[in-house]
């Protein structure tokens, strides 16, 4: 994880603490909205409003807020997949799933964008990330996924584009939100747009890998 410039001093005060948090969530407003190349340290400073020699005694680069910002997104992202439980019931584990991440549409919009800024521009950055332990924990609940079907739980399927689905269905909702909006209307726009988001991708996803689901 990328360590700010000024957590490297042996004793960091509450207000060394309180300024690193001031940066980050400026240049996650920046990063979110300009993408990696298209943001500045100068733009960062501003919306910080703070110098920007100031803003470089914390971080030295804007690769470094960029790194800081990406590892807390990586954690916070793969939180809700590293709970699904191979002991649980399958309906519920996806339900629950995909409940969360529609959280995190809601409640994480602009660390939405930044990682899909990120990927967009070819994930230069997290490269090693989605091959290493990305990668890795899907492969693990890939696993799940099969022995649910294995024992009859759920119908077979394809569990890497099941997860990729449920990832692409749930964070629309933060990553094109204002079309989201735009489409609905003002008198559908409001919060309750995510469950009923909630309501119709459960049954869309859990409806449809019931075992006595009806097939085409």
């Amino acid at each position: 994880m990328a360590i700010p410039r000024a957590a490297k001093t042996l004793r960091r005060t509450r207000i060394q603490e309180e300024k690193e948090e001031q940066i980050l969530e400026a240049a996650l407003d920046v990063f979110s909205a300009r993408g990696f190349r298209g943001s500045t340290i100068d733009q960062i400073a501003e919306v910080a409003g703070m110098s920007k020699p100031n803003l470089l005694y914390y971080f030295r680069t804007k690769e470094a807020m960029h790194r800081a910002l990406i590892d807390r997104v990586l954690y916070t992202w793969l939180e809700p997949l590293r709970a699904f439980d191979a002991e649980g019931n399958p309906e519920e584990e996806i339900r629950s799933y995909i409940r969360r991440k529609l959280e995190m549409a809601r409640d994480f919009p602009r660390e939405s964008r930044l990682f899909a800024n990120e990927v967009l521009q070819g994930a230069p950055h997290i490269e090693d990330e989605l091959k290493g332990p990305l990668k890795e924990l899907v492969d693990e609940k890939a696993e799940v996924i099969r022995a649910w079907a294995k024992s009859g739980k759920i119908i077979e399927c394809d569990p890497y584009h099941l997860i990729f689905s449920i990832w692409s269905t749930t964070q629309h909702y933060a990553d094109f939100d204002v079309q989201v909006r735009a489409v609905l209307g003002q008198e559908h726009a409001g919060d309750e747009r995510f469950e009923d988001a909630a309501r119709f991708l459960e049954q869309l996803f859990i409806g449809g890998l019931r075992p006595d689901s009806p097939r085409p």
